[in-house]
Parts: structure tokens; C-alpha cells; sequence
């Protein structure tokens, strides 16, 4: 059912989809030596939920698993980086959405897109904006969160890249390609 805006099933998504992201940035998140910066596998499950369920769906995912994820185990929210997992989220679903993995289809063509998409999204985020933020809302000295969204975004660009791929091509494998149902 859907009323001028989200689907009941997009709106279940967005929460599940939330509370998932909260639970791999928490204890699927692999420490390193960079202050405050993980190799994160929540960007992957944000990639195929964003694929999925489309660029509104994407956002608040980012928006409200990030927030969380960041209040509950951290006691604080750190906006930039909240702000940075929004735009991952949407962008990604937005660029994505002539992907058809409805239809069962994940071929080379398809996964070159979603790859090529999902790192160019995520390098402004992390490369860009997240520094960018970082010295404006919370005066942090540029060398330093340059050096934090740099790591960040690699990490997240090979780990949504490798991840990320095999969940989207795991998803569609559910799917029936269209016209696979033949008459005997």
C-alpha cells in the first residue's frame, strides 16, 4: 500500500535496514590505526539497501542507522560523518536505479556500474565532504581529517565494492529472470 510517499514494505526497510546498519557499524567494524576510523561493512549493506529500495530509502537509512550507531555506542552524534552516510545512501540509490535487479540480472555490465557509481559517490563523500564538515561544524585540524576521510573512503570504496557486490548479486540470484519460465 502506498499513499503519496514510502511503501509500507520501503518504510519496514528503512527501519530494518537501520537497526542493521547499527549492528555491523558496531560489531562488524574492523579498528585500524587512524583516530576514530574504521573499516566499515555497514557501507555494503547501505549499498544494497540503497539499490533496492531507491535513493529516499538509501538516505534515511544512512541518516538514522549512522545517528544511532553513533549516540548509542559513542554517546555523541558526529554530524559530518551522519551527514556523509546520507549522501552515500541516496546518491547510490539515485545512480543505480536503471540497475534492474528485480529482474535477476547482475552481469559484468551491471556490477561496472554499481562499482563505478558507488566509488565515485563514495570518494566525494569521504575525500570531500566529510573533511570539509569536519572543519566546519567542528574545527578539527584539516590535516587530520583529511587523513581520516582518505582511509575512510578506500576502506569503504573496497570493502561496498567487494561486499557490496556479492550481496546485490546474492539478492538478485532470488529474483527469476525474465523469460527463464519456459512452457514443457
Amino acid at each position: 500500500m502506498k499513499r503519496n510517499g514510502l511503501s509500507i514494505k520501503t518504510i519496514v526497510a528503512i527501519g530494518i535496514g537501520s537497526a542493521v546498519f547499527v549492528i555491523l557499524g558496531r560489531f562488524a567494524a574492523i579498528p585500524t590505526g587512524i583516530p576514530n576510523t574504521t573499516i566499515e561493512t555497514a557501507y555494503a549493506f547501505l549499498a544494497l539497501m540503497s539499490v533496492v529500495f531507491g535513493p529516499i530509502a538509501g538516505g534515511l537509512i544512512g541518516l538514522i542507522g549512522h545517528a544511532l550507531k553513533d549516540a548509542v555506542f559513542y554517546g555523541s552524534i558526529w554530524w559530518s560523518w551522519v551527514f556523509v552516510s546520507v549522501f552515500i545512501g541516496f546518491f547510490i540509490g539515485l545512480f543505480t536505479r536503471k540497475i534492474d535487479i528485480e529482474s535477476g540480472i547482475f552481469a559484468s555490465r551491471q556490477i561496472i556500474q554499481f562499482n563505478v557509481v558507488q566509488a565515485g559517490v563514495q570518494a566525494i563523500g569521504w575525500f570531500l565532504i566529510a573533511p570539509a564538515l569536519d572543519i566546519l561544524i567542528y574545527a578539527e585540524p584539516a590535516n587530520k581529517v583529511f587523513v581520516q576521510g582518505a582511509f575512510a573512503g578506500i576502506a569503504n570504496i573496497i570493502t561496498t565494492g567487494i561486499l557490496g557486490t556479492i550481496l546485490i548479486a546474492s539478492y538478485t540470484k532470488t529474483k527469476s529472470q525474465s523469460g527463464s519460465l519456459t512452457k514443457e
